[in-house]
């Protein structure tokens, strides 16, 4: 069997499945549910400082985005940071540690963006036995408008300033969950590591409104007649931070800078992309949300499996293993020559792919009358659009056409030497340059 034991800035967790800093870790019996159900570790839901109050609103708190049979594809979430005591947390997360001392348990923190506020914090999150902390510099709703999560994440001076502060205070790693809410995410990345930071995690939530209410006209969710813009996550995310961790990972000012991945993993194989792009683990929040926290159990027993047919011992095996084949387009071969290929037996006539192909792309698939359907491999460009809109997996798949190859019925050359427009005959800037 596959061991999944992890070991994240020298903490050790038996998997790499943690629990995001989220409305699912808020209290010690959250908690606790989520390590008898097998979770590696959690993110404490942030802590503020003490002082008044932080107060949530008693109407509804999440917006959603559903796809086919209201499967949840999104949630908007407008709930701010804990807004139970600290004391109360720090008593808990003290006692949780105690109990479970195999299990990772990181505090999410956010205070005023003041080195006195965060010096006063920090003995008091170290006196708990917690194994490291978790700087919010994401959240983009409530505390941004305060100058505290997202207006710090977006400002990498502040970044690198608050993570010193930290580094200072705080004698254990020291994580820097960065916000998405920004043009690159190199730049907060960079000043983390700038700050002395022990890892990145990321993304936290995009800004966003899921949706209209038409006959209130006002944003969903809606409290009294009014709305908000949140924070978004869940499955409709993933793509975007697949992107952000890659880019920290093959980033040289960040290259080797741990990173602890969030945002829409749902099944053992979102896990292993995200690894397979440098993290080191993954962090869950919706999919625990959305199914309770026994989706683990089907999280650990996926990537096992996965590992052991693949033949990998350890996660240590495949972390970063794709990060070499992220390149910039410029570096793509074009040379690299496919057509797509129907396969007779399993079209179901649907005629998707011609509409699709037809109508929006290269008019490279063939209708018969009996609604036969064949691809014209001289207008084919290889977009993989039939691919993405055939309702049968493996229906359609895109075939490697050999380098040199002739198409038969047009005499010209489908690949090799000319298939690269920068050398190809018919490109003037080509003419030009002979």
């Amino acid at each position: 069997m596959a061991d999944l034991t992890t070991e994240f800035l020298g903490i050790k967790s038996p998997n790499p499945f943690w629990l995001a800093s989220a409305p699912p870790t808020d209290k010690e019996y959250n908690v606790r549910r989520a390590f008898e159900a097998g979770w590696g570790g959690v993110v404490w839901k942030t802590l503020g400082a003490e002082g008044p109050p932080v107060v949530n609103v008693n109407g509804p708190r999440y917006g959603a985005i559903w796809g086919a049979d209201r499967r949840l594809l999104g949630l908007n979430n407008i709930e701010l940071i804990t807004d139970r005591p600290l004391q109360t947390n720090l008593e808990e997360i003290t006692r949780v540690k105690k109990d479970y001392p195999d299990r990772a348990v990181i505090v999410s923190i956010m205070v005023p963006c003041e080195e006195q506020a965060w010096k006063d914090i920090l003995p008091q999150v170290e006196a708990t036995g917690a194994d490291g902390i978790e700087l919010n510099f994401g959240c983009p709703h409530g505390m941004a408008e305060r100058g505290m999560g997202s207006a710090v994440g977006q400002v990498p001076e502040y970044i690198q300033m608050v993570t010193e502060w930290c580094k200072k205070y705080y004698s254990k790693p020291v994580i820097v969950k960065l916000t998405p809410n920004i043009t690159d995410i190199r730049n907060p990345a960079r000043a983390a590591n700038a700050g002395n930071a022990d890892a990145v995690s990321l993304i936290n939530t995009i800004n966003s409104i899921t949706s209209v209410d038409l006959d209130n006209m006002a944003p969903e969710p809606t409290i009294g007649g009014k709305g908000t813009h949140g924070g978004y996550c869940g499955p409709a995310v993933k793509p975007i931070a697949l992107n952000m961790v890659a880019e920290i990972a093959r980033d040289p000012q960040t290259r080797g800078l741990p990173i602890s991945a969030i945002g829409g993993v749902t099944t053992w194989r979102d896990a292993a992309e995200f690894m397979a792009l440098g993290a080191g683990n993954v962090q869950v929040c919706t999919a625990a949300m959305t199914y309770g926290f026994n989706v683990v159990k089907e999280m650990i027993s996926g990537l096992s499996t996965w590992m052991d047919e693949k033949g990998y011992a350890s996660t240590q095996d495949f972390i970063g293993m794709a990060v070499p084949n992220v390149t910039d387009w410029q570096y793509l071969d074009l040379n690299y020559v496919t057509k797509a290929k129907i396969s007779q037996d399993d079209c179901i006539k649907c005629g998707r792919c011609y509409a699709a192909c037809e109508d929006t792309s290269h008019q490279a698939i063939a209708m018969s009358e009996d609604r036969v359907f064949t691809v014209k491999d001289d207008e084919c460009v290889a977009c993989n659009l039939c691919v993405n809109v055939c309702p049968v997996e493996g229906c359609i798949t895109m075939e490697e056409v050999p380098a040199g190859q002739i198409d038969e019925r047009t005499g010209e050359v489908v690949s090799g030497e000319y298939a690269n427009w920068t050398t190809h005959p018919n490109n003037p800037s080509a003419t030009a340059a002979e």
